[in-house]
């Protein structure tokens, strides 16, 4: 029987790579957006059901997974992709920002898991990958409300790991390094308060290290490949990285330890 995989996000960047690669690799696609309308070609391949899904919608949540087993008769994999990253200084958001990064990166990934649990809890096998970021292990300045959430979902999958393992469930995380998408446009939420004038040396240092950062990041197809073999490699392994950056960022904090690794970071920055 064909595989089917469920990708949240799926419009553009990482999720619509995704979805191209395991179309060419002969599964079917679950690909779910906000808006359906930006599905595109996808939308015209038999082999793709695209769903309108909120992650922060419990409904389209639930109707999007009740539709993908409906048209596929299961799903063998769930890719928890969507999120943004909300940047600034933590004086100059507002709390609603704030509860809107947790809403969709946290708690949104967890209500999509939460609704296909019991599918693959009856099947007795399923895999649930998430990604994350090298900001689930390292942190930039005023990302305090990105990096938190993903340090969350870094830790809420390890614990899955155990609580899901038991009924044959696997749970792996992606940690891409920087990536040539969309996230510093549509995907980036900037909050600023020019009148805070001790933050803003940090702001425009920030804004020039991402514009370098972006310049030189991995293309998205790069993920898809690292999550191609996270849904395919039939190992346990928990973590990926996904680029070069990632690689070398992972590896120092791993080496160097705290304090090291900040003062070179800061250095690197200019603070």
């Amino acid at each position: 029987m064909t595989k089917t995989i469920l990708i949240t996000g799926a419009s553009t960047g990482i999720g619509r790579s995704t979805a191209e690669l395991f179309l060419d690799k002969g599964w079917n696609v679950v690909a779910t957006m906000r808006n359906p309308d930006k599905a595109g070609a996808l939308a015209d391949n038999p082999n793709v059901l695209v769903a309108r899904l909120d992650v922060t919608d419990e409904w389209t949540i639930e109707a999007s997974v009740a539709q993908a087993i409906e048209k596929f008769g299961q799903i063998d994999v769930l890719l928890n992709n969507a999120g943004y990253g909300a940047y600034g200084p933590l004086e100059a958001t507002s709390i609603e920002k704030i509860r809107r990064q947790f809403d969709t990166n946290v708690i949104g990934l967890l209500a999509v898991t939460k609704a296909i649990l019991p599918h693959f809890r009856e099947r007795r096998s399923g895999t649930i990958i998430n990604v994350s970021s090298i900001g689930g292990q390292i942190t930039f300045p005023l990302g305090t409300h990105y990096h938190g959430t993903k340090f969350a979902v870094e830790g809420l999958s390890e614990s899955l790991h155990f609580e899901l393992e038991p009924f044959g469930v696997k749970i792996k995380i992606i940690e891409p390094g920087v990536i040539q998408t969309d996230f510093a446009g549509r995907s980036f939420d900037f909050s600023n308060d020019e009148t805070l004038g001790e933050y803003q040396e940090t702001v425009q240092k920030l804004f020039a290290a991402l514009g370098e950062a972006g310049n030189n990041g991995s293309k998205p197809s790069l993920v898809a490949d690292v999550i191609w073999q996270a849904a395919t490699d039939g190992t346990d392994t928990l973590r990926y990285r996904a680029g070069a950056d990632a690689e070398e960022y992972l590896d120092n904090r791993e080496k160097f330890g705290d304090a090291a690794f900040i003062r070179a970071l800061k250095g690197q920055l200019g603070l």
